[in-house]
């Protein structure tokens, strides 16, 4: 039995990030993966053996990774930017056209906003909105890889009192109503609100949600990782390795015991692991029942995974390039109305003939994800993400829900293609909640491990790091750490700072 000073229970992203600040400090570290390869929901797959084609299976884009924690670590990998923001397919007056939004405002954008809505007001208020949240951003941003800010001491310091209000005081769906008429271009603000989380609009989970979608490294810019999310893994165990880490896969923890003066973590098969500290990549769920303790609850996961491969790319009815319409997040079903009456349908048990979706085409951006046949041959990806589909739907029976769900979600985009999807799927894999909990033991499929907390800690409460347990050897250092939820790196980095002050 060998005795380390760090413990880090899952080789996820955010453990990987820890272990290494840990042991570039001068601190033995273990990781120990209870799967067979490390990354957790950041890994790449070939999830169809018969095609070259590795894909980001669950994570798939890249915002909230500091430039700090890229640089302290020595990463090397790329992300590459996305020309196109968005764009959302609709029919009004017979006619199929959609709202095509680059990433930098450009005049087909100031078009596209002036053929859905002539009075300009529209994209007025959107270029007003958006140029607030940047700015926000911008001041946000640092704050979350340092102690952890009260609410009053943070908003102070950001000075920016209107858009506290509507990000962190008042429901965001008053505040989209309020700042935009058009039903369609409101859900296109919403979705940030969404993904991830099962909530209606006027709930303040939607706020936090919405807030961590768009502060990520003071740009809000969601990015593509070229190789796909396996890049990034790669370069993490890298580092890792590099610093002295060593990491054990097959090494699933059974219980945690903290009785005693230094901590003792059993795994499945017998082994017995001491360390000083325990940091857990796992969810606070997960490490409630290792150490014999009640869960705390959260909200269960909400969103289904579809991953396709494609023979080709489909014709869109309004006769954009579908190279354009699918290079950036291609909204379907996502009006403002048509969310809030998914939410309330799926709330109420059933699931609906057509659901929101969001998703995006990998390989328009890095096409190095497919072999040079594959590419040769015009094959495409498509990651997508059904939103109000929470866990409960697939409990009585998961594989025909899923395939109900599924014929929704192509429903959703058909409406808006010249021939329907399934003309040119060459494969595809649909990833339930449930499925998401078994793969990579999200509770629930909740991929954010738990509800995401605001940035802050409340006036009254004296948490540092936002990582701390109730006892003074175990922290969280993944997603259900307050500043955690998303692929950041950011409670990885402050769990160690924490493991760091407690052993200084």
């Amino acid at each position: 039995m060998k005795h380390y000073d760090v413990a880090v229970i899952g080789g996820g992203h955010n453990g990987l990030v820890a272990a290494t600040y840990l042991a570039k400090a001068g601190k033995s570290v273990v990781i120990l993966e209870a799967n067979a390869e490390v990354g957790g929901a950041t890994t790449s797959v070939r999830a169809f053996p018969e095609y070259d084609a590795m894909l980001s299976r669950y994570s798939y884009l890249i915002s909230l990774l500091p430039d700090q924690i890229v640089s302290d670590l020595g990463l090397d990998f790329e992300c590459i930017s996305r020309t196109v923001s968005s764009y959302t397919p609709y029919s009004r007056n017979g006619k199929d056209s959609g709202l095509y939004v680059a990433r930098q405002w450009d005049k087909e954008t100031e078009d596209s906003f002036n053929e859905l809505d002539p009075s300009g007001a529209e994209w007025t208020a959107w270029q007003d909105f958006y140029n607030e949240i940047a700015e926000f951003a911008v001041k946000i941003a640092p704050s979350m890889l340092q102690p952890l800010k009260s609410r009053s001491e943070l908003k102070a310091e950001i000075n920016m009192p209107e858009v506290w209000d509507y990000l962190m005081e008042r429901p965001i769906g008053e505040v989209i109503e309020e700042r935009f008429k058009d039903d369609l271009v409101r859900g296109v603000v919403l979705t940030d609100a969404l993904i991830g989380t099962f909530s209606s609009a006027f709930e303040m989970q939607a706020n936090i949600c919405f807030l961590y979608h768009l502060i990520g490294n003071g740009t809000g810019e969601w990015k593509v990782p070229r190789g796909g999310m396996g890049a990034l893994v790669k370069e993490l165990v890298r580092v890792a390795t590099a610093a002295g880490v060593e990491i054990k896969v097959n090494s699933r923890v059974k219980s945690v015991n903290t009785a005693t003066e230094n901590a003792k973590l059993t795994l499945e098969d017998g082994t017995t692991v001491t360390s000083s500290f325990v940091l857990s990549n796992a969810a606070p769920q997960v490490l409630a029942r290792l150490r014999g303790k009640t869960p705390p609850a959260s909200l269960e996961g909400s969103q289904m995974k579809i991953n396709i491969l494609l023979k080709s790319l489909p014709r869109l009815k309004s006769g954009i390039d579908p190279r354009l319409a699918f290079a950036g997040t291609f909204h379907a079903q996502e009006s403002f109305a048509q969310c809030e009456s998914t939410y309330l349908q799926a709330k109420g048990g059933a699931v609906p003939e057509m659901i929101p979706i969001e998703m995006y085409c990998h390989t328009l951006t890095d096409p190095s994800i497919l072999s040079a046949d594959l590419q040769a041959q015009g094959y495409q990806t498509l990651t997508v993400f059904g939103l109000h589909t929470p866990a409960a739907l697939f409990d009585t029976d998961n594989e025909r829900a899923k395939a109900a769900a599924l014929k929704a979600a192509l429903a959703s985009l058909n409406q808006y293609l010249v021939e329907p999807l399934e003309n040119v799927i060459a494969a595809i894999e649909v990833k339930s909640p449930l499925d998401i909990e078994g793969d990579v033991g999200l509770p629930r499929g909740n991929i954010f491990h738990k509800d995401l907390s605001f940035p802050f800690r409340e006036d009254s409460q004296q948490t540092r790091w936002g990582v701390e347990t109730d006892d003074p050897r175990i922290f969280i250092c993944g997603a259900g750490a307050i500043r955690g939820g998303g692929v950041s790196g950011i409670p990885g980095h402050n769990a160690a700072m924490a493991v760091l002050e407690a052993s200084a």
